[in-house]
């Protein structure tokens, strides 16, 4: 609404802006420092001379370099302190022996030709060095009371004390290394100024929380769909009218539309994270970027990573979503599938005050290939084997279990064959089309309609889906569900052969074999 600039000389940078009725101050402030110079960052080059050499050091190359100069002017202070203290207890512990016999010493000064000689002579007869002599010369007669004598003494005394203490300084490393310390906070406190600018601890989703417009009333919790593609970004639509979904599945494809996993939920809602280690995590749909159309498509080079929204570890990676609140009602729950073959349907019991659980424990070595969320139950849960072995089986066979539930065999698997591919699909969905079955080793690709294999029970071995050609050993990718797309790992189109009905047939050589597989947008 307004800007005002009260900037002056004792509250220096000051700009107060003042917002519309209803706009929530956070999020205007975060859109300010996103997209105007309000907050910047920029590069610095530290060059600096260490010990006469040109480095470029990073923050904690500069923060040693200056530890050790501190360390190196601590110390050469120090011995310094220590070198004049020693000369001055020896100047004192001269004068002492001198007061001990004041009269032979101001008999032998009188008797003296010349301040040569009585030098010589106090150095002689009172075992004195050529310091002490010559001090002793130069002291006034008022100096030499029994009072002084007891200021010597005490002086004498404190002198020893410091000098054991500088030595402990420069003998012993962890003391100087408190003192350093103590000295830096004292300056620190001393000459400090408070800090202008705003640390973040690299966490995305409080930067994102606080973008969050508060009110419900200037969002409206309109249906959305959350959408994860095959390239690790996720998002969500726009609201949207019927008459923008019919155009959206009368349009082509666009670059980066292969979709790993997608439900429906609302703006202000919740969905859950699966990732392949088991792990869940609870992410707000609002923060998410809105998907820009595109040719009457959408595209997904307008997501996020979302590993930026979920604090994954090393090597893990989500591969599946899951609804929460109103949208999960009269579910199942959630299906999963391990590399090892082991399914569970977990029930959406989850906890109240954790944003963060594990749904399956994990055995050394297996990891969560396929998470999906099941709408009323009526799906058929699907396996591919990387020895080309296809299993399904309705999904009311397997019993949803709690948290701590760890699953049951979901496919039998011999010798070293793996999972690569766990879904669910709907065999009774006619607007999506016919589910399809993929397959592909890396030199063919094979794709043949889901009706061609019979069922068969759970922990059963399945029929074969591909006869493997001379070279050919493994799967290196597969998948089961209506309106196959594929796309390269950086999310680029690939063309798939036409259906082949034979259920053990070769493959169909490919000049680019796809390495992910995904479903189109106009599946939503």
């Amino acid at each position: 609404a307004d800007v005002k600039d009260l900037t002056d000389r004792e509250n220096g940078t000051r700009l107060v802006i003042e917002c519309k009725v209803g706009v929530n101050p956070q999020a205007l402030l975060a859109d300010l420092y996103r997209l105007t110079p309000l907050e910047q960052s920029f590069g610095i080059n530290n060059l600096v001379l260490v010990d006469g050499t040109p480095r470029t050091l990073g923050l904690k190359g500069m923060l040693e370099v200056f530890l050790a100069h501190r360390y190196e002017v601590v110390t050469r202070r120090t011995r310094y302190r220590r070198r004049k203290r020693e000369e001055r207890l020896h100047l004192v512990e001269g004068l002492l022996k001198a007061l001990v016999d004041i009269d032979k010493v101001i008999k032998l000064i009188r008797g003296s030709e010349n301040a040569k000689a009585a030098k010589d002579g106090l150095m002689t007869r009172f075992k004195l060095s050529d310091t002490q002599a010559t001090y002793i010369l130069d002291t006034p007669l008022r100096r030499l009371t029994k009072y002084d004598k007891i200021e010597l003494e005490s002086e004498q005394e404190r002198l020893r004390s410091e000098i054991a203490e500088l030595t402990t300084i420069l003998d012993d490393e962890s003391v100087l290394k408190k003192l350093v310390s103590k000295e830096l906070t004292r300056v620190a406190k001393d000459f400090g100024t408070a800090r202008r600018t705003a640390l973040i601890d690299g966490d995305l989703k409080e930067v994102l929380e606080a973008s969050k417009p508060a009110g419900p009333l200037e969002v409206a919790d309109d249906p959305c769909q959350v959408i994860l593609s095959a390239t690790g970004l996720v998002a969500r639509t726009a609201a949207e009218s019927e008459e923008a979904v019919e155009g959206r599945r009368r349009s082509g494809r666009a670059r980066h539309d292969a979709v790993a996993a997608m439900v429906h939920t609302t703006a202000r809602g919740r969905v859950l994270f699966v990732t392949n280690r088991g792990r869940a995590f609870r992410t707000d749909v609002l923060p998410l970027p809105v998907l820009p159309e595109q040719v009457g498509t959408v595209s997904l080079r307008g997501g996020v990573a979302v590993r930026e929204l979920v604090p994954l570890e090393s090597g893990e990676r989500v591969v599946g979503v899951a609804p929460l609140g109103e949208q999960a009602e009269g579910s199942p729950g959630l299906a999963l599938g391990t590399r090892r073959g082991i399914v569970k349907v977990c029930a959406p019991e989850w906890p109240v005050r954790s944003d963060e659980f594990d749904l399956l424990t994990l055995k050394d070595g297996d990891e969560v290939v396929g998470a999906r969320w099941l709408t009323d139950g009526a799906e058929t849960l699907a396996f591919v084997s990387s020895q080309a072995s296809l299993l399904h089986y309705d999904a009311s066979l397997i019993r949803p279990q709690g948290l701590r539930g760890g699953g049951v065999a979901g496919i039998s698997l011999s010798g070293d064959a793996e999972v690569v591919f766990f879904g669910a699909v709907r065999t009774d969905d006619s607007e999506h089309g016919e589910p399809m079955v993929i397959t592909a080793t890396g030199e063919t690709v094979k794709v043949t309609p889901l009706a061609e294999y019979p069922a068969k029970g759970r922990a059963t071995a399945g029929v074969r889906a591909q006869r493997f050609l001379k070279g050919e050993d493994r799967l290196t990718t597969a998948w089961v569900g209506p309106r196959p797309a594929a796309s390269t790992a950086r999310g680029e189109i690939v063309e798939l052969p036409d259906p082949d009905s034979r259920r053990d047939a070769s493959g169909t050589a490919r000049d680019t074999t796809p390495d992910v597989v995904g479903r189109l947008i106009e599946r939503a």
